[in-house]
């Protein structure tokens, strides 16, 4: 009997020490196909996001789907891929008129975009300005 403990003891520790390299591997492997793209949108009223306590915030998401809270993700995660991500690069829509008056607002994006970290910031003139900038992604 005391034979057969020690053997059983034996053979679990080896099947354990076999397995235990193919357990690490699948701790390593990528919980998905798609690199991560999940970013915090938010919006407040000031010049600088140090000085702005945020008056909204979103999440936004799109890989492998479009999802979070912002209200039009689809469209959003569309827009930043035909931009390759670059907020920068978003263009000011042309069939919006707004008016002159300053009552600044400033937007900050962080989080990853297709496995690359992002951190953003932009003051726009108003709350129009800001709307025309790009057709979906600051549109929250």
């Amino acid at each position: 009997m005391r034979y057969t403990a020690r053997w059983a003891a034996t053979l679990g520790l080896a099947a354990t020490a076999a397995c235990w390299p193919l357990a690490q591997a699948a701790l390593a492997a990528p919980a998905s196909l798609y690199a991560p793209s999940a970013l915090v949108l938010t919006v407040g009223h000031g010049q600088r996001a140090a000085d702005v306590n945020p008056e909204r915030a979103v999440t936004l998401s799109c890989a492998p789907t479009s999802t979070g809270t912002h209200p039009v993700p689809a469209m959003a995660c569309a827009e930043l891929r035909a931009a390759d991500g670059d907020l920068g690069a978003l263009e000011t829509r042309d069939d919006v008129m707004c008016t002159k008056e300053y009552n600044p607002v400033v937007v900050t994006v962080e989080g990853v975009w297709q496995g690359q970290r992002v951190a953003y910031e932009r003051t726009f003139a108003n709350e129009c300005v800001k709307n025309a900038y790009g057709n979906s992604v600051f549109a929250f």
